[in-house]
């Protein structure tokens, strides 16, 4: 018995199952998905101010920009903080999880396409 506890694996699947009876016998299903929220919210809010953090860290660098590049940058920026609020919020499966992907793949796109752009070299 004693070399089945030492076990890191089973450990942690014990520790899981305790808190789990633990949540279904104190009826804290409420509770938890208040949380769960909660922290939905805050990883959004934590995402913007990075993004936030990197804009005024960079926004010198930007302002050289064109006037297009600037809108293209910006908005693509707007569009994944909305789509990635969306995800938390709505939770979408199916062909809506698959639209998330892309439209944060054309995001991730446009951004890279204009940053590379305006630091060419040539």
């Amino acid at each position: 018995m004693r070399n089945l506890w030492e076990n890191r694996f089973l450990r942690g699947i014990a520790l899981v199952a305790l808190v789990s009876l633990a949540i279904v016998l104190l009826s804290l299903e409420n509770s938890l998905a208040t949380a769960s929220a909660l922290l939905r919210i805050a990883f959004l809010l934590a995402i913007a101010f990075f993004l936030f953090l990197l804009w005024r860290e960079r926004r010198s660098d930007i302002e050289t920009w064109s006037e297009l590049s600037q809108r293209t940058f910006y908005g693509a920026i707007v569009l994944a903080v909305v789509a990635i609020g969306a995800l938390i919020g709505l939770g979408p499966t199916g062909a809506d999880a698959i639209a998330f992907v892309a439209v944060l793949a054309c995001c991730l796109w446009a951004v890279v396409r204009v940053w590379r752009r305006e630091h060419r070299y040539t």
